[in-house]
């Protein structure tokens, strides 16, 4: 038997996102179809009748965006929303701003593949002379975070997202589910596959075949421990779900384009 429920959602599809581009701490709004996506998610968690009491997000604009959506749809605005950057999306790099099929060619598909769903593999660390390197750390809501600007992380394997991730999980998060309220995580692919680890127990090889897609809520039943009772639940039409898990996952093939 269940004792709590957790769900996680990666947000709906941002503009890089459409444009098969490494977006990462860039912060880019939702495309129309990620409005779209957001929206029916909320639509269909009301379906099922569920009641948020805690919503978290990052600080990136299409998390927030994305779970003010899903409350609206619902009808329940009111719910508290609290961001931090610690469940921000993984820091690619030198790879932010690049066409993943674009890198594909010139890298190789499986270079790529590393690169995006590894667990212990980091991209080359994005430095000062980098395009987006001012847009990023000279952003003010980097202020605010609990660790110096200084020591923000440059780079970051699967691995470290799960590692700045993990203090917020036990020392925020954590005590709202074992208080009885339902929670929702806004965040982004790779702060939920981090999560998702963490919680079932995945292997750090099986780790790598794990794909969220975006817009699609999906449902824990987690034990007094947080730990799983039966399989996670990825809601809505299961056909148009295993689609969008193919087109993630082909984002990082050379025919892919802007898919």
């Amino acid at each position: 038997m269940s004792k709590y429920r957790l769900f996680l959602l990666r947000h709906g599809e941002g503009a890089w996102n459409k444009e098969n581009r490494f977006c990462s701490w860039v912060d880019q709004k939702l495309s129309e179809d990620g409005v779209l996506e957001a929206q029916e998610c909320g639509k269909l968690l009301k379906e099922h009748g569920v009641m948020f009491d805690r919503v978290f997000t990052s600080i990136l604009s299409r998390s927030v965006q994305t779970a003010w959506l899903v409350l609206g749809a619902m009808g329940q605005e009111w719910v508290p929303v609290t961001k931090s950057w610690r469940l921000n999306e993984r820091h690619y790099g030198a790879l932010i701003g690049l066409n993943r099929a674009e890198m594909a060619q010139s890298h190789g598909e499986e270079r790529v593949r590393l690169w995006r769903r590894s667990y212990d593999i980091t991209p080359p660390p994005i430095d000062e002379s980098h395009p987006y390197f001012a847009e990023i750390y000279d952003d003010r809501r980097y202020t605010t975070c609990d660790v110096a600007k200084e020591a923000l992380p440059r780079t970051e394997s699967l691995k470290e997202v799960l590692g700045r991730l993990l203090p917020y999980w036990n020392n925020v998060i954590v005590p709202e589910v074992k208080g009885g309220h339902t929670v929702l995580i806004s965040a982004h692919g790779n702060s939920c596959r981090a999560l998702l680890k963490h919680i079932e127990n995945i292997s750090e090889t099986d780790i790598v075949s794990v794909t969220l897609p975006t817009g699609v809520p999906v449902l824990l039943e987690l034990d007094e421990d947080l730990r799983p009772v039966k399989p996670r639940q990825l809601l809505g039409d299961q056909a148009k779900i295993q689609a969008a898990i193919k087109k993630v996952e082909d984002q990082g093939k050379v025919n892919s384009g802007n898919k």
